[in-house]
């Protein structure tokens, strides 16, 4: 087996690997590696959590180790699709860099322009950025990149779910035609395929099997909810959520809750936060400051419930996490392995749960196919709770008002109609049969060529319709006043 000091790798670099615990290249590094120093374009596609980074990373740094920067020209760009992302790529620059003398500069958004200005103007040898806030600095005249000799693009796939791939483009447009590229996606897209035909030279393709299985050390289980109602199926899936949890009881020290979409990570976070439990969001738009201080409050055990999205959560390397929840069904089945394998890592043992709702089945069914396993199936804890009573429960202000017009409505309608019926039941009786308790109605003036609405003119007239209540009369609504008579 291939080791990293058969690599030709920098003797620096190398010492830094050692003592970061490394000995053996993934995969995807000892592929990438190699055609990388030599100078050659390279396309990676594989998983994230396969060691991406470190394939870049390395042989950037031995290729910068010789030269020196120039002011707003840095000699090297590594373009991320998150912030959280490019962060990590940094520390990894850092652990590896650590006996060589390089500069780098971070530019991702939430952080004061002038401070990033400051350290352009310094020059670096190394630029990681998001591509919006890159393309802010070149805006502003304060960036040039026509000195980039090797420039990375990592989670291209990613790039195209988020919409960056015309900013890509554009970024490819600005840099030298010379430059060396570094390509990796987990996935090979038309729109990415077109890219690096267009903007890559004989590329060295490195291509790592994808990631269909998860992990022996976890626990898969999957909890249907039926939903009573249409509209209560997202709160109805919050009980559930948090109904698992208290099930887990103990056993459940961190956790990270995927969502699909941002607006569910805010409303989730906010749920789980009103039950009294440690939970906080983390997306694209929160403050970043706000955002490094969740990540590290959840990796020091501070908190204990990350609620994230896939692109919030892509890249993202947090040792010991217990549990992972998908409160929503993945609409890629490849994310299902990518989330779930944020636990169970480094031989522990880890649980995931899915909620899956009607609506999510197809995909699910899809994450099945995927795996090639079924995923066993669990009862949902909510059913056997006591139900909240409904001044409490989540979303019932909102429902109690509808409820209670409809029963007094129909109510009215039940006690206004039972007359017709007695009238009905008996056209042709005389008036004096009636009973006593009629006689001081019929006694009483009215205007009899003008019913109340709901009653029958009777023996009074031969109309013998309902009005407001079409052609006949529901038998209920007899047997109701019929069961009153008789009480």
């Amino acid at each position: 087996m291939i080791k990293f000091s058969e690599l030709n790798l920098n003797p620096k670099v190398l010492k830094a690997i050692e003592e970061a615990g490394y000995e053996t290249p993934t995969p995807i590094q000892a592929g990438a590696i190699p055609p990388a120093l030599e100078g050659r374009d390279v396309l990676g596609i594989a998983q994230t959590g396969t060691g991406k980074t470190a394939s870049f990373t390395l042989p950037m740094i031995t290729a910068l180790a010789r030269g020196r920067a120039r002011a707003r020209m840095p000699r090297s760009l590594v373009l991320c699709p998150t912030r959280e992302l490019a962060a990590q790529v940094a520390e990894n620059f850092d652990t590896y860099s650590q006996y060589v003398k390089l500069t780098k500069a971070l530019l991702i958004g939430g952080v004061s322009f002038k401070e990033q200005e400051s350290l352009i103007d310094k020059g670096v040898d190394v630029l990681i950025a998001t591509p919006g806030r890159l393309l802010d600095h070149f805006e502003r005249g304060k960036l040039l990149l026509t000195g980039v000799q090797i420039m990375v693009v990592d989670e291209a796939d990613r790039m195209l779910d988020m919409g960056f791939i015309p900013d890509i483009e554009r970024i490819f447009s600005l840099t030298p035609f010379t430059r060396q590229t570094l390509f990796f996606s987990a996935t090979m897209a038309p729109e990415i395929e077109r890219i690096t035909n267009t903007f890559l030279s004989a590329p060295a393709r490195v291509e790592v099997a994808r990631q269909a299985t998860a992990s022996e050390t976890i626990e898969q289980a999957a909890v249907f909810v039926k939903p009573s109602r249409r509209d209560r199926e997202a709160s109805e899936k919050r009980k559930a959520l948090r109904a698992i949890i208290d099930a887990e009881g103990e056993a459940c020290s961190n956790a990270i809750i995927f969502c699909n979409r941002k607006v569910d990570v805010d409303i989730v976070a906010k749920s789980l936060k009103k039950y009294g439990y440690d939970a906080a969001p983390i997306h694209g738009d929160l403050d970043q400051s706000q955002r490094t201080r969740t990540l590290e409050g959840f990796r020091n055990g501070e908190l204990r419930f990350l609620i994230a999205s896939d692109v919030a959560a892509r890249g993202l390397d947090v040792p010991a996490v217990s549990h992972v929840f998908n409160f929503d069904v993945p609409s890629h089945a490849e994310d299902y392995v990518h989330r779930i394998g944020r636990t169970g890592r480094a031989g522990r043992d880890g649980k995931a749960f899915t909620i899956v709702v009607p609506k999510d089945e197809k995909n699910f069914d899809a994450v099945e196919k995927l795996i090639q396993k079924e995923i066993p199936r669990v009862d949902n804890p909510a059913q056997s709770k006591t139900e909240i009573p409904a001044s409490t429960a989540e979303d019932s202000p909102a429902e109690e008002k509808p409820r209670r017009t409809r029963s007094r409505r129909t109510e009215k309608r039940s006690t206004d109609a039972a007359p017709a019926e007695t009238a009905q039941a008996a056209p042709d009786a005389p008036a004096a049969a009636a009973t006593p308790a009629e006689k001081p109605r019929e006694e009483t003036p009215r205007r009899e060529d003008k019913p109340r609405r709901g009653h029958q003119r009777g023996a009074r007239g031969s109309d013998n319709t309902v009005v407001g209540m079409g052609d006949h009369m529901p038998e209920f609504i007899a047997l109701s006043f019929d069961e009153r008579r008789a009480g």
